[in-house]
């Protein structure tokens, strides 16, 4: 019998770990079905501390039954760099100490690329789900993450065939690409009956439907003081109108306070500490429409047809403008972007291909059949 496959999976932000997750969950269940005729997988779980805020991370393991990690490298904020360099440094004993046969990287932050370019230099199979995703804006930290982290990768795991196509053309080998569609959708499904139980609409006194849900922190919107200036504006406009539920960033609020910026004058909006991720389930699935800037709201508001303003120049998921109901948006057009949308139904677009629930299963055969011997 097969040695058992060791993977070391890696999950430093708040999107990786709802990733993470049912990638978890599917190896459990690969394991209970074994009974001596399969491989068994010897799962590690790697804590980059990239995110270190409990109400940003540790919420979210709690949420979705991910275990305490085996190893928690506890790196912090800094400069893109810095954070860089610590997470690289961190992780190579880990990589030296526990042998794996894969490094399995998600999604696009400073934790995907570090530990990307370690495993590579160590001579490990890297695995990165959510491959292929481009901006084609390299201004943005995480599209250079991207063009790395794939660059360097083994299997690349893509959500859905404009990832496959962004591969081919930047050379990948045909026999390193394997679409197993969006695993943040396997998390999402797993979690709507218990998100529904926990009441999150009843208790902030929303009704489906008549609310608007708010996301931002992206310095292109947050860090710049007459961009920020405008979206309060404007959102402060919507409120006397529409309630506005607001869980605010930490980025975000160090900046409002930086600026002398609030909400105080202004009783439809809502600010509140950031969510867990049931709550924001909820609050996505039910709202009339929601603005954000966030990459996985795109996802989930396309997955339950909620009608999406994207307040960036570009996304990295063309699908969800596509097939799902989001569009994007700017500070100059915000206003007429939310008129129109009002306007519009309130449920929007379709679910893409392969944003089923089984993405899990698929990326953990993938990883069982391109394991090395």
């Amino acid at each position: 019998m097969l040695s058992p496959l060791k993977l070391l999976l890696v999950a430093g932000a708040r999107p990786n770990f709802i990733k993470i997750a049912p990638v978890i969950h599917a190896i459990w269940a690969n394991n209970a079905a074994c009974n001596g005729n399969g491989r068994l997988i010897d799962c590690c779980l790697v804590h980059t501390g990239q995110h270190y805020d409990s109400a940003m991370s540790d919420v979210f393991f709690r949420e979705l039954g991910i275990p305490s990690p085996n190893h928690d490298l506890e790196v912090g904020s800094g400069s893109h760099a810095s954070q860089t360099a610590n997470i690289m440094r961190a992780f190579e004993p880990v990589c030296i100490h526990e042998k794996p046969d894969w490094v399995v990287v998600v999604g696009d932050v400073n934790s995907t690329m570090a530990c990307t370019l370690v495993a590579a230099k160590l001579g490990i199979p890297v695995a990165h789900i959510e491959a292929g995703l481009r901006s084609f804006d390299r201004d943005m930290p995480e599209e250079i993450n991207r063009l790395v982290t794939d660059a360097l990768a083994d299997l690349l795991l893509t959500p859905s065939a404009d990832g496959d196509e962004n591969l081919r053309r930047e050379g990948i080998p045909e026999a390193k690409i394997r679409r197993v569609g969006n695993v943040m959708i396997d998390s999402l499904i797993a979690q709507i009956e218990v998100a529904e139980a926990i009441g999150t609409l009843q208790r902030l006194g929303l009704e489906p439907g008549r609310y608007v849900y708010v996301t931002l922190h992206r310095p292109s919107n947050v860090d710049i003081r007459e961009n920020l200036e405008v979206i309060i504006r404007e959102l402060s406009s919507l409120s006397e109108h529409w309630p506005i539920v607001f869980p605010i960033h930490p980025r975000t609020r160090q900046r409002m306070v930086a600026f002398g910026l609030s909400f105080d004058a202004q009783p439809g909006i809502r600010p509140l500490e950031p969510l867990g991720y049931l709550d924001s389930l909820n609050l996505t699935r039910h709202a009339r429409f929601l603005l954000t800037d966030s990459g996985g709201l795109q996802e989930e508001s396309t997955y339950f047809r909620t009608p999406c303003l994207t307040l960036r120049p570009n996304t990295e998921r063309p699908v969800t403008l596509t097939i799902g109901s989001n569009r994007l948006t700017s500070v100059a057009t915000l206003r007429a972007d939310i008129t129109q949308l009002l306007a519009e139904h309130s449920r929007l677009g379709q679910t893409p291909p392969l944003w089923d629930g089984h993405t899990a299963g698929r990326i953990v055969d993938e990883l069982l059949i391109n394991a090395r011997q």
